[in-house]
């Protein structure tokens, strides 16, 4: 299966040319969303069901037999019908399919530390990737700063519309981005950090330089309170625990650092990638911490994610972790891969499809804040819809057609 899901992609690739399906300027209406299938991921799949998208809100989810829906509404049929697709961890609209100077805003090396750096600044909606992973289903990337700097930036949720970033935001800042492991070393033996140690010790510092920055802001004597320190505010927002640390890891070693900084400074953080997380599962588990996996096709078999696994969502699901799966951080072009085809191999390696989809959908939701909003199809929800015509991880299968917050935003099968 690997092997087709791959050639999948390569004719997928094909279509990054194609002009872009772009509606988001229509206005949300009334859109009935017909499936042979139906997965709410708010109960169980729903045969010959109906989604009634009304104003942008889901209003009705159920069996197309009991619902009446007025002949005004836009129709939109298809053999499966899914809540719109998660991307948990992205780099897309940061970084962009031409793989130049222009559009590479991802990571910034000129210093190891800039939690400062807002992915709201560079988010770019216009880019030819995010409507291409539009085109397969994904209406919410969570994106942002890449893992290759000890704290590379601020991570953001958006939709995948939008003619500005104001339009496409969900939440303009989610999470900060921090490296632990080889990613984090600059490649200069003259900069730091140059070890494990280091970048530890390093982050360690920044937060205590925070937490006597956050004692003098309650000092009685105006004058004596510090001046506005934009990187104090960011490590401001951790320790008071509105921003969690995503942070990218993949050793063992690395994941049982990142656990002991967030247990000693009381903070909440999300495991990224974390390639040998099954060998630290119960250490991971009792720490109360999600993890968004690594893409299951990512390069492996060397370096830091030489012990990568297919069955690693799989494992740590099993434990009871919560867990989301994502396309994460291409280095190569297209820049990005498909969360949709990372959740199909996690189906064929140990997740049920019901286990699979909710990795892209409702519990990527959840470890995003998002949960109230998107991720299921239910009553009082975005109007979000996939649809598919078959089975949504089998490598024949299309995307039909999107909507996004009650508007389809694409009807060119995918």
């Amino acid at each position: 299966m690997p092997a087709l899901r791959h050639a999948a992609v390569l004719v997928a690739l094909a279509c990054l040319s194609a002009p872009a399906a772009w509606a988001a300027d229509a206005p949300a209406g009334l859109v009935a969303v017909y499936g042979d299938l139906v997965h709410t991921m708010a109960g169980p799949p729903i045969e010959k069901g109906v989604v009634v998208i009304e104003n942008g809100r889901i209003t009705l989810v159920g069996s197309a037999l009991d619902i009446p829906v007025p002949p005004a509404a836009q129709v939109v049929r298809g053999r499966v019908v899914t809540p719109g697709l998660i991307d948990a961890h992205s780099c897309v609209g940061l970084t962009g399919y031409l793989n130049q100077e222009q559009d590479q805003d991802q990571l910034d090396k000129g210093e190891p530390i800039q939690p400062e750096l807002r992915a709201i600044d560079s988010y770019n909606p216009r880019e030819r990737l995010v409507e291409w992973v539009r085109g397969f289903g994904i209406t919410t990337l969570h994106t942002g700063h890449a893992p290759g700097a000890l704290v590379s930036g601020q991570t953001m949720v958006v939709k995948t519309v939008g003619e500005t970033v104001d339009d496409a935001a969900v939440v303009p800042a989610a999470m900060v981005a921090v490296t632990l492991g080889d990613d984090a070393r600059p490649g200069d033996d003259k900069k730091s950090p140059g070890t494990r140690s280091k970048a530890v010790a390093m982050l360690r510092n920044e937060l205590v330089k925070t937490q006597d920055y956050l004692r003098k802001l309650e000092l009685a004597d105006a004058e004596k309170r510090p001046d506005r320190d934009l990187r104090r505010e960011v490590f401001a927002d951790v320790l008071r625990g509105k921003l969690p640390l995503l942070v990218t890891v993949n050793r063992a070693t690395d994941i049982d650092a990142a656990l002991r900084v967030a247990a000693e400074f009381g903070i909440r953080i999300v495991l990224d990638s974390a390639a040998e997380a099954y060998l630290v599962a119960d250490r991971i588990k009792a720490a109360g911490v999600p993890v968004i996996v690594h893409p299951s096709m990512r390069r492996g078999g060397n370096g830091e994610t030489e012990n990568i696994s297919f069955e690693t969502a799989a494992t740590l699901r099993a434990k009871g972790i919560p867990v989301a799966l994502q396309s994460g951080y291409e280095g190569y072009v297209p820049k990005t891969r498909v969360a949709l085809f990372e959740a199909a191999i996690a189906a064929a390696n140990g997740l049920t499809t019901e286990q699979a989809l909710a990795t892209i959908t409702t519990d990527a939701a959840t470890i995003l804040g998002v949960a109230d909003r998107i991720g299921a199809l239910k009553p009082g929800m975005d109007g979000d819809v996939a649809v598919f015509d078959g089975d949504p991880f089998e490598y024949t299968t299309h995307c039909t057609a999107v909507v996004i917050d009650g508007r389809v935003v694409s009807e060119e099968p995918r």
